[in-house]
């Protein structure tokens, strides 16, 4: 176990480039009002996702709008561009299909020796089981752990700080015994996702795409889990449209393991209607671009809301056939369960060509109200400003609140015994 560096006045060295640690007493350690120095992220895979859009731009704020001192362990991926960009210092953690990992477990245990963080930040529940006999045992570092999932995962922590991404998971969470739970919504840097013509512009250039077409966007991740089903809706209903006679194209920016198969109902579609309604961009470390040139956006979680950052009208999509319009009717429930539903496996496609119906019909004057309402929803309570303070306050609280092993032990047990009764958790 290395030295708490709140707490013990022995030998501590400054690593390079930071400053030497202050020494402090318990009691000091208790009261104090200054972030702690030192926070480690531990993150996902660093493929192109929404959430590991929030890990890199939270932990670039907590350092550069706060003062901590951010190290990031994470597996490499594309995104690593992107926390490059943001210069924060990273550790590689080897690749798992199945956690808790002991490989993941044994890189999380070097990285700590060598940050001697002052708090844990860990993303999500496969995180959560590589670190816990880390954290809750070996070395028992000051932990919280974020949750962007729509569901509260049986294997997170009851004793330890925990956040969710809506009040509705927040409120369920606490019902069961978790009393620590926080809200964390997902946070939008609103200064780079903003209304931006010219780069729309350059965007319907490069794809060959109208003044006078009617642009829909998705940006996802291509997967078999939650997303492709949405996917698969909204080519039919872009058909579906096309073939009245509508001037509109589909604009799928991203890569995954469904690629192949959404190729190939693409290329089948614009066979059946003798021109390219639908087209697949590929993966964009940046899509800004192509949130700037959409006229309608579909989407789910964290992308919704930069959509609505660009000021673009929104479609809500989900699993089992949902997808519901962002509106000032729809706005508040939108807020309380995420950008995301489940809906009755009733006729999926039927039901997004409607909303996308809605769309194209609207006057102008009605998209710029849907714009400002999407903007100023975003603003008002996504912005990475107000959520990196909410978790920068979480943090300095959990490195300085008292520390027991009795509730470490517990947590540390009872994910064991949870995990044990449903085999290993798979990375989606």
């Amino acid at each position: 176990m290395f030295p708490n560096r709140l707490g013990d006045t022995g030998s501590q060295r400054a690593a390079p480039g930071r400053s030497a640690p202050r020494s402090m007493t318990g009691d000091a350690r208790a009261t104090r009002s200054s972030p702690p120095a030192r926070v480690l992220v531990f993150a996902h895979r660093l493929e192109i996702g929404g959430t590991q859009v929030n890990a890199i731009e939270l932990a670039a704020h907590l350092r550069d709008r706060q003062g901590y001192d951010v190290a990031v362990l994470a597996t490499p991926g594309p995104m690593t561009e992107y926390l490059d960009e943001h210069g924060l210092r990273y550790h590689p953690a080897p690749d798992a299909d199945f956690h808790p990992s002991p490989a993941r477990a044994a890189a999380l245990r070097r990285a700590l020796l060598a940050e001697e963080p002052d708090v844990l930040h860990v993303w999500d529940a496969p995180q959560w089981l590589d670190a816990c006999p880390i954290a809750c045992l070996a070395i028992q570092v000051p932990t919280v752990v974020t949750s962007m999932s729509m569901v509260v995962e049986r294997l997170l922590p009851r004793h330890l700080p925990l956040t969710f991404g809506t009040p509705e998971l927040v409120e369920i969470a606490q019902r069961g015994g978790r009393q620590q739970a926080r809200l964390l919504l997902p946070p939008v840097d609103i200064d780079q996702n903003a209304p931006d013509p010219v780069c729309g512009r350059s965007f319907r250039r490069e794809w060959r795409v109208r003044d006078d077409e009617f642009l829909v966007v998705t940006v996802s991740r291509l997967v078999s889990w939650m997303k492709a089903e949405s996917l698969r809706d909204t080519v039919s209903a872009v058909a579906a449209l096309a073939a009245e006679g509508q001037k509109i194209r589909f604009a799928i920016v991203g890569d995954g393991t469904s690629r192949r198969e959404l190729d190939a109902l693409a290329a089948s579609v614009n066979r059946g209607l003798g021109r390219e309604a639908v087209f697949l961009t590929g993966a964009m470390v940046d899509p800004r671009p192509a949130y700037a040139a959409a006229d309608t956006v579909v989407g789910m979680g964290g992308s919704a809301l930069r959509a609505l950052a660009f000021g673009k009208p929104l479609v809500v999509s989900g699993e089992k056939g949902f997808s519901m319009p962002f509106t000032h009717e729809t706005a508040d429930l939108f807020y309380r369960v995420g950008m995301y539903g489940v809906g009755d496996n009733h006729d999926g496609s039927g039901l997004m060509a409607s909303h996308l119906r809605f769309m194209l019909a609207q006057p102008a004057e009605r998209r710029d109200e849907l714009s400002r309402l999407g903007r100023s929803f975003v603003v008002r309570h996504f912005a990475l400003d107000v959520v990196g303070g909410t978790l920068g306050e979480m943090l300095a609280g959990a490195a300085s609140a008292r520390r027991t092993f009795a509730p470490l032990l517990m947590d540390a047990v009872r994910t064991g015994l949870v995990l044990g009764g449903r085999s290993l958790l798979r990375t989606p």
